[in-house]
């Protein structure tokens, strides 16, 4: 049997729309990502426990932990039946990763369980495919992070899929779901297919500063450059008060803002944890509206994927 924990992402950090992402995880032990339990199984099996476990498909055929079994099969040439249990600890389409999580817990259980057929760039491949099956475009913002941890420039070329990014270990990122779904495909739905000249400016200058300033280690710099030009314009229109949410909590003492991933989730940057305790309860006040919703004071997840052994984790 082997037991395997993903974490849970920030896809674009606001700045980066389809190149940058983060792996996070609360500062005060807590699960926020999924888990998946490979046993031993005649026939191929799957079994979805958690709290979100309703929102996933009823037929397994739809499930992404059956696709990720079948890719993998495909890709090894050989038919492994395995007894495949998902607990999944993240909603689905909340723009925290989800499906990534789910992804990249089956396929490291699965290559782990089989004495490691494949090696980690052929991994990295099968969880962007999976992903294009949600989007309909082969993304990689979400899987890396969750897969490796950190921070992560995607950069999807032949020899060079991605690469890794520092960043500040003294900041405290803020996550809101507000218990309602978004999905994927409507929030890339409005999104225009063409951008000004002033718009490729502004974003290329962003984006390319907050690199250089993660770089220098300049934090106020890193943070001024956390700006949405591609993607926050069309969606915030999903999410609700957005605007006079950024307000509230920059007079809070927030020092970025933004969407995370496709949303509804949106995060928030502090550089000191007794201001980020004042935004998590803005949040939990303000933005959430149901009783599944929560916010959580996160920092970067420097690990990634991980054994869950019977005491405690262990890295891979």
């Amino acid at each position: 049997m082997i037991k395997i924990y993903a974490p849970a992402s920030i896809g674009n950090l606001g700045v980066g729309f389809d190149i940058l992402g983060a792996a996070i995880t609360p500062i005060k032990n807590k699960n926020l990502g999924d888990i998946v339990t490979i046993k031993s199984s005649k026939t191929i099996k799957l079994t979805n426990t958690g709290k979100f476990s309703k929102e996933l498909p009823t037929s397994i055929y739809d499930n992404l932990t059956w696709k990720a079994w079948k890719i993998f099969c495909k890709t090894i040439k050989k038919k492994k039946n395995v007894h495949i249990i998902l607990e999944k600890n993240l909603p689905v389409s909340s723009g925290l990763g989800s499906s990534a999580s789910s992804i990249v817990a089956t396929l490291v259980a699965l290559n782990i369980f089989f004495k490691k057929p494949l090696k980690k760039k052929k991994l990295i491949k099968l969880m962007g495919m999976l992903e294009k099956e949600i989007s309909g475009e082969k993304h990689y913002d979400n899987v890396i992070p969750s897969y490796l941890g950190g921070i992560k420039l995607i950069i999807s070329n032949k020899k060079n899929i991605y690469q890794n990014i520092p960043y500040f270990k003294n900041w405290f990122w803020i996550i809101a779901w507000p218990g309602v779904k978004l999905s994927t495909s409507i929030s890339r739905s409005v999104l225009p297919n063409y951008y000004s000249k002033k718009d490729c400016i502004e974003h290329s200058k962003n984006l390319s500063c907050f690199i250089h300033a993660l770089y220098t280690k300049q934090k106020n710099l890193a943070a001024s450059c956390i700006q949405d030009i591609i993607a926050e314009p069309y969606r915030k229109q999903f999410l609700k008060n957005f605007d006079q949410h950024k307000k509230n909590i920059q007079k809070i003492g927030s020092i970025a803002y933004g969407i995370s991933g496709s949303g509804p989730t949106i995060f928030s940057i502090c550089d000191n944890e007794m201001t980020a305790e004042k935004v998590k309860k803005y949040f939990l006040e303000n933005y959430i509206q149901t009783k599944q919703g929560f916010s959580y004071i996160c920092q970067i997840d420097s690990i990634g994927v991980r054994k869950i052994g019977k005491k405690s984790y262990e890295t891979i």
